[in-house]
C-alpha cells in the first residue's frame, strides 16, 4: 500500500560535545498475516548504530544506500504512490526493495544547501577484496522552492550481494531476483528477472523538484545497467552475454486541496535496450489521494495503469507488472489500492 507496514526501536543519547550515539531497529511484517516481511529477516527494513556529530553522521549496518535516500524523495513512490508508484519492478530501487548488509555510511552535515552521503559494504569474500561488494554515493541541494540531487549505487555480484541478502533469498545457484513461474508457482520480476548471472549493477539517478506552496512539481531520471551478463553470480538458463540497460524518466506533481486533503499524479516511461535480446517499453500513469483524519490516521486511494511493448527479460512477449501485484496475462493492466494508514 502506501507505505509498509512495520514497527521498530529508535534511541538517540546525548554524549555531550555535540556527539550523539544512535540506534535504529526496524522489522517489516504483513499486516494480514502477521508474516515477516524483506524475506523473512527479522529486522529486515533497518538495524544499525552510529555517531552523529556536527562533522556528520556514520552509521553501520544494514541500512538505505545513498543513491536511493537522496533521490527518492523526488519521486513519487516516495512521496504519496508507495511501491505501486515505482518503475517496472522497482528496478532502480527508488521504493527500497533492497537495503544493504555490512555496510558503513557517511552523511554530512548540510552546508550552504548542499548534504553528501556515501556508503560502502564490505562483500566478506576471503580472497576476493571486491567480490560481493557494494558501493554508493549521493548529493543533494536543496534552496528556497528549488530542489535537486544525484546518486550513484554499483553492486558486484548483485545476485547475492543485492537481491540476495535476505534469508528466504539463495546463493548464486538461485534467481534471487525473479523466476520463469510454473504450474504452481507464478511468474515473478519478468522485467529484469533473466539477468541473475550479471557481474555488476550499476543504477545511476537524479531527480529535480520546484514548490510554489501548496503544490510541488518534480522530475526523476534514472539509468540501471546490468553488466557482463554470464558470471557465475547467478543461473543464466537464456545464456546472456554482454550487458543491459534499462532508461526510466518520470514527472510527478502533488498538491493540497485542503490541509487535511493531498492529491497526486505521477508518469513513468521505462526503456530497456539489450544486445541480441531486443528491447523493451514500460508506460505507467499513477495516481492517488490521501486524506489525513488527524496526523497520525490517514486514508488513502491509490491507482495505477501500465502498457508494456517488445520482449522482456525472460525472451517472452512483454508483460504489465506494476509492482506489488503479480504480472498480467498481457500487455495491459490496471491496480488499485484503497487502505488505512495508522503511524505511531
Amino acid at each position: 500500500g502506501l507505505s509498509g507496514s512495520r514497527w521498530g526501536i529508535r534511541t538517540v543519547e546525548d554524549l555531550g560535545g555535540g556527539l550523539k550515539a544512535l540506534a535504529v531497529l526496524e522489522s517489516g511484517f504483513m499486516a494480514n498475516s502477521g508474516a515477516l516481511a524483506q524475506g523473512g529477516a527479522e529486522f529486515g527494513r533497518q538495524v544499525w548504530v552510529g555517531l552523529a556529530a556536527p562533522a556528520g553522521t556514520v552509521t553501520l549496518g544494514r541500512q538505505y544506500d545513498t543513491m536511493t535516500e537522496f533521490i527518492q524523495p523526488f519521486a513519487a513512490t516516495g512521496q504519496w504512490a508507495g511501491y505501486m508508484g515505482s518503475h517496472m519492478g522497482d528496478l532502480d530501487n527508488l521504493a527500497n526493495t533492497n537495503r544493504i548488509n555490512n555496510s558503513v555510511k557517511y552523511v554530512s552535515p548540510v552546508i550552504a544547501g548542499l548534504k553528501a552521503g556515501v556508503l560502502y559494504s564490505i562483500g566478506g569474500v576471503a580472497g576476493s577484496f571486491s567480490r560481493n561488494q557494494i558501493w554508493s554515493v549521493g548529493l543533494s541541494y536543496s534552496g528556497g522552492p528549488l530542489s535537486a540531487a544525484i546518486g550513484y549505487l554499483n553492486a558486484r555480484d548483485p545476485n547475492v550481494s543485492f537481491y540476495g541478502n535476505t534469508p528466504n533469498k539463495g546463493t548464486a545457484t538461485a534467481n534471487n531476483i525473479g523466476s520463469f513461474g510454473s504450474v504452481t508457482t507464478p511468474e515473478s520480476i519478468p522485467v529484469y528477472a533473466g539477468y541473475a548471472s550479471a557481474k555488476t549493477l550499476q543504477i545511476a539517478g537524479a531527480g529535480v523538484s520546484y514548490t510554489l506552496d501548496p503544490t510541488t512539481v518534480g522530475a526523476v531520471v534514472t539509468y540501471t545497467r546490468f553488466d557482463s551478463m554470464g558470471s557465475s553470480s547467478g543461473p543464466n538458463p537464456l545464456g546472456y552475454t554482454g550487458d543491459v540497460a534499462f532508461a526510466s524518466g518520470e514527472v510527478n506533481m502533488r498538491t493540497r486541496l485542503s490541509p487535511a486533503l493531498l492529491v497526486g499524479a505521477a508518469f513513468d516511461y521505462t526503456q530497456r535496450t539489450s544486445t541480441g535480446a531486443g528491447g523493451a517499453k514500460y508506460m505507467q500513469l499513477d495516481l492517488g489521494a490521501i486524506y489525513s483524519l488527524s496526523k497520525r490516521t490517514d486514508l488513502y486511494v491509490l491507482a495505477a495503469a501500465q502498457r508494456a511493448s517488445g520482449s522482456d527479460s525472460l525472451k517472452q512477449s512483454a508483460v504489465a507488472s506494476i509492482s506489488g501485484f503479480g504480472p498480467s496475462a498481457s500487455n495491459k493492466q490496471l491496480g488499485l489500492r484503497i487502505g488505512m494508514r495508522h503511524k505511531f
